[in-house]
């Protein structure tokens, strides 16, 4: 066995320890000793998230492991610390809820070790170069996500979410399975390189529609959406954030290699399939969005929204660069967001949009950060999603695609208007019955909305990052 292979595996072996580590601990510990099951949760994940930015692999070097199946470059190594930065904000704002019942605080420890199983199938979606392990991590991704969106399995809502996630994404798992089908009998192979050679086949056009279609369910890209409100709603809010960030940040990863390492010969024959789609998302998320009165639905149709301007960077590989730091600041944006909502819901329980009337007479900082978080979707200058819009809509004004730009900008302007109805509520709405009142927010979702608040004010001023992200090597 050459364990040289191993080594390439740095960062899924580091997580292995840190699920082996928070699993023995669940197990072994006593009640005593699980009251910092938090604690000891946010540390061992923290260290393992700083060490994925201190090692890194040197220049634009590609490595590969197991007959070319992994794939690690700088690329990789960055798109996997994004996802471990988000899935440690949540772990910092799930806390408080887990112990809000103790039905649900009795399994406390499943919650974080299921949730870092998701993140080891995401981690190999990243990787992978052969669509046998592609395949493979999307559902080692997706099975947990079904176990934690049914995770408060005694609220109805919540199973709801559950069973309907699960029937969703099996005929998502289906629809990507028969397309991989067409890709390999039409190339004999299940390599991503060796399918290139053969990419002329008229079969290799059905497989990638298909296999697109059930990767775009993973996004949320219109009409593949349908299943996002719902089960953003009847999840518990941790998971709707997990949903919203590290899940949609991962399968845009992949997409972006599949297309630039696969298709990308035939751009000019799925530019035009990702067009109409991006314009479609955009369009539907945010006319949805306007008649939302629960929070949850809103930044769910919010987030398909936004997954549109995503897609509108994956359409060419210049805008590969404009599509990865859109992500590391809708991150930041979106998990603020979350945390304040999860603030709200785990002292009131309430997640109608009413009860933020007047949230700034009484909770000040987290009307504040909502303000901030909700300014930086919208693209409000001078927040990083200003900034991040702008690479976005550069990179399609920079290939002559005048029109997309031009609905994408229509419909940012729509979106503020349904982002300022939160601002109006909190700030211009009076305190009236409906109101939330004072709200206690725990020292770990104060340290995550810090955090958050931090990015969104200082990633957009430091061009050192963007330019970092142009420079890594390992696209194709």
């Amino acid at each position: 066995m050459d364990f040289g292979n191993l080594l390439k595996l740095y960062q899924e072996i580091g997580l292995v320890a840190v699920f082996l580590v928070l699993l023995i601990y669940d197990i072994y510990a006593s009640e005593r000793a699980m009251k910092h099951f938090r604690l000891v949760a946010c540390i061992v994940f923290g260290l393992h998230t700083l060490s994925g930015f201190v090692f890194s692999v040197a220049g634009n070097s590609v490595e590969t492991a197991f007959g070319s199946m992994f794939v690690l470059s700088e690329m990789t190594v960055f798109m996997k610390n994004i996802l471990n930065l988000a899935v440690w904000i949540v772990f910092l704002q799930a806390g408080q809820w887990l112990r809000s019942s103790k039905a649900i605080r009795q399994r406390e420890g499943e919650f974080y070790t299921i949730m870092l199983a998701s993140l080891l199938g995401m981690y190999f979606m990243i990787s992978a170069n052969n669509f046998m392990l592609l395949y493979i991590s999307i559902e080692m991704a997706s099975l947990p996500l079904s176990c934690l969106a049914a995770y408060d399995k005694y609220r109805e809502r919540s199973a709801e979410a559950g069973a309907k996630y699960v029937l969703t994404t099996a005929l998502s798992s289906g629809i990507m399975i028969f397309g991989i089908s067409y890709l390999y009998g039409a190339t004999g192979t299940m390599y991503f390189n060796d399918i290139v050679a053969s990419i002329d086949n008229v079969l290799v056009l059905f497989g990638f529609v298909f296999f697109f279609a059930g990767i775009a369910f993973k996004i949320s890209v219109a009409p593949f959406h349908l299943w996002t409100a719902d089960v953003y709603e009847g999840s518990p809010t941790g998971v709707t954030a997990f949903f919203s960030v590290p899940s949609k940040a991962a399968a845009s990863f992949t997409l972006i290699f599949i297309l630039y390492r696969i298709f990308g010969n035939i751009e000019t024959v799925w530019h035009n399939i990702l067009w109409l789609l991006t314009v479609l998302t955009i369009v539907i998320g945010n006319l949805f969005a306007l008649r939302q009165k629960n929070i949850k639905r809103f930044f769910a149709f919010s987030s398909i929204s936004q997954a549109g301007y995503i897609m509108i960077g994956t359409m060419s590989e210049h805008g590969v660069t404009a599509t990865i730091y859109y992500i590391l600041v809708y991150l930041f944006s979106n998990l603020a967001v979350f945390g304040v909502i999860t603030s709200i819901e785990n002292s009131s329980q309430r997640t109608d949009i009413s009860a933020y009337n007047g949230l700034y007479a009484k909770n000040p900082r987290l009307a504040v950060v909502m303000m901030l978080a909700v300014f930086s979707l919208a693209g409000i200058p001078p927040f990083a999603g200003f900034f991040s819009k702008f690479f976005i809509f550069a990179s399609a004004f920079a290939r002559n695609d005048y029109a997309l730009v031009a609905i994408a900008l229509a419909n940012t302007v729509l979106s503020l208007y349904y982002y300022l109805l939160i601002v109006k509520a909190m700030f211009i709405n009076p305190v009236d019955e409906q109101s939330v009142g004072r709200i206690h927010t725990d020292p770990y979702n104060r340290l995550s909305l810090a955090l958050c608040t931090a990015g969104i004010l200082i990633v957009g001023f430091l061009s050192g990052i963007y330019e970092y992200i142009g420079k890594l090597g390992g696209l194709q």
